[in-house]
């Protein structure tokens, strides 16, 4: 049996709608902003219960733009973690500011016990990120934030669709930022993003913040950044966004699945911790295993495509030399980073193609009686 890590094509394949909706942008002319993109930002608002959503070019730029609306900058400090995909990091220091990175836990979220010894008089944000789908503790964030005077800026990228006893994921801190990417749960026809917010004065800023400072044809409020959602892409999504309950519902049935076919290898798995109250969206299903690239390559023979999420913590990546990180500095993020591998999880993978990876990882534990 074959399985890929993802099926992007599967994604649009036959959808004869998609072709519609893109002719119907092609016809109009309408190629950036404009109908397609308020509309995407209405279903969007809705499916997190916020007041507002702005379609921005890509979740990266989401993050940075949701910072900058706040006034980081130079100088600034902002707590956010090595473990997440570079783009967290990367934004915060293009903004000019410094990322202070805290340890995880173990459910790959930031260490709510280690943030306070990282906050100091330049820290102005934290950046939580809900890493795999599983939404941080942003609850108890929020109350160390209001205690210290400093913003809420959720990395969501991952986590569309989750919540937390009911409340949905981007209607928690001061702003949230998504990524439309292709290999997200809800995603579009190449890069986008999403920022949400309950705040009438940052969604009337980052409205002119997207779209050069501009507040008419030929006249700025302030110079800004061209980091506008496309049309084309913003319809696509829209038709996606119809279907992202059933996603989600999907992902997390395959996840359960892997949890029972897992359970009883806990001497060599270590299957992605739950907590009450939270409906995670299985972005990805991440375990960590003994003798992480024997698996992998056990798992390859038998045609099971795998990832690892990630494999390098930013903080020990050339780019972060010149913040003054060392290893050692994380560890439960660096003993994570040595363990952890991704499983498909996609909503397009058959119960069959489920039992199918979980046999082949018992085999190679139990049955080759691995030590």
């Amino acid at each position: 049996m074959k399985i890929k890590y993802l099926d992007l094509p599967a994604q649009f394949k036959g959808n004869r709608r998609i072709r519609r909706v893109v002719q119907e942008i092609l016809d109009s002319g309408q190629f950036v902003l404009g109908p397609a993109v308020e509309e995407f930002e209405q279903n969007f608002a809705e499916l997190c219960g916020v007041k507002h959503a702005i379609g921005i070019s890509s979740g990266t730029d989401a993050l940075f733009l949701a910072l900058k609306v706040l006034g980081i900058g130079s100088g600034d400090e902002v707590i956010t973690v090595p473990n997440s995909f570079l783009a967290t990091v990367g934004a915060i220091i293009q903004t000019g500011a410094f990322p202070r990175l805290v340890d995880v836990a173990e459910d790959y979220n930031i260490d709510i016990d280690k943030i306070e010894e990282a906050i100091n008089e330049k820290t102005r944000a934290i950046v939580p990120v809900h890493l795999t789908g599983n939404p941080a503790r942003i609850d108890e964030i929020g109350a160390i934030a209001k205690k210290h005077d400093l913003f809420v800026v959720a990395d969501a990228a991952q986590a569309v669709d989750a919540s937390i006893n009911g409340k949905k994921v981007g209607s928690f801190g001061d702003l949230s930022a998504f990524s439309l990417h292709p290999l997200k749960n809800l995603n579009t026809c190449g890069d986008g993003g999403v920022i949400t917010t309950d705040s009438d004065d940052y969604y009337q800023q980052l409205l002119l913040y997207r779209n050069h400072g501009l507040k008419n044809r030929n006249e700025a409020r302030f110079f800004a950044y061209n980091c506008r959602l496309d049309s084309i892409k913003a319809a696509v999504a829209n038709l996606q966004i119809q279907t992202i309950g059933e996603v989600t519902e999907k992902r997390n049935r395959n996840a359960v699945l892997y949890d029972e076919g897992l359970a009883d290898l806990d001497r060599w798995v270590k299957i992605p911790p739950r907590r009450d109250g939270v409906r995670q969206s299985f972005h990805t299903y991440v375990v960590q295993v003994k003798d992480r690239n024997k698996l992998i390559s056990f798992l390859k023979e038998k045609g099971v495509e795998t990832k690892i999420h990630y494999p390098i913590p930013i903080h020990l990546m050339e780019a972060a030399k010149k913040y003054g990180y060392e290893k050692g500095d994380f560890p439960v993020a660096e003993a994570q980073a040595d363990r952890i591998i991704s499983l498909p999880i996609h909503q397009h993978l058959s119960d069959e193609q489920i039992t199918y990876v979980t046999r082949i990882i018992r085999s190679f534990y139990k049955d080759k009686r691995f030590e």
